[in-house]
């Protein structure tokens, strides 16, 4: 089928819907692929910037208490950790958004396609076989177009938020030995940052162990 006359043969209505379904696939892709790279370099400096978020507090923490040095602590991680969530879920709604409606928008665009052939067909009053299945075949093309940019957003979702729930796994993860160390250090510093950092390795051998035996 030549491409150039079903655009021909399209009218506004189907010409509209078919930018709209390439923006949507512009932003999808352009979007899904910054979002990977960010969330897999979040994923791996969060425990490093947890502890350096807990020891910048070093100076506050040696004239507490112990339970007042806990509070500190955990409010300064539970404050970094929706830090991080808020930047792993910037752009999912874009990719949502778009696996979502993508699909409708071709399938109304095919509907639409199919009635405007219809129409023609009826003008012409030629109705047989041949003049019927072409416009209607070539209306089709608007369903396949919304799946074609509907799939990229779904692959591209699914991927960030696995990302993104790894990275909230570690920081959690790491808070918690943090928070641990601090109640041992008896609120009079902050954790041993060798200790933390011995744990934080541990923690990331156990993540990616995990992550092969989840690709495996």
């Amino acid at each position: 089928m030549d491409f150039a006359e079903y655009w021909q043969y399209t009218d506004g209505v189907t010409k509209f819907l078919f930018f709209a379904l390439l923006a949507l696939s512009v932003a999808s892709w352009f979007t899904g692929i910054i979002r990977l790279y960010q969330s897999h370099q979040l994923k791996k400096t969060v425990a490093e910037d947890l502890i350096k978020a807990v020891n910048s507090q070093s100076t506050e923490l040696e004239s507490l208490n112990s339970a007042e040095c806990k509070t500190v602590t955990e409010q300064t991680l539970m404050q970094q950790i929706g830090r991080y969530r808020d930047k792993g879920e910037q752009g999912m709604s874009i990719l949502g958004t778009t696996a979502a409606i993508a699909p409708f928008i071709g399938l109304f665009g095919t509907v639409w396609g199919i009635f405007h052939a219809l129409h023609s067909i009826g003008q012409s009053g030629q109705a047989g076989l041949s003049q019927v299945a072409g416009p209607v075949g070539e209306a089709l093309i608007m369903t396949g177009l919304g799946l074609a940019v509907a799939l990229p957003a779904v692959i591209f979702y699914n991927i960030a938020l696995r990302f993104n729930r790894r990275t909230l796994y570690v920081a959690n993860d790491t808070a918690y030995g943090l928070l641990r160390e601090t109640a041992k250090q008896d609120g009079v510093s902050t954790p041993d940052t060798k200790q933390t950092i011995a744990q934080v390795n541990k923690n990331k051998s156990y993540v990616g162990s995990m992550s092969a035996s989840t690709a495996g």
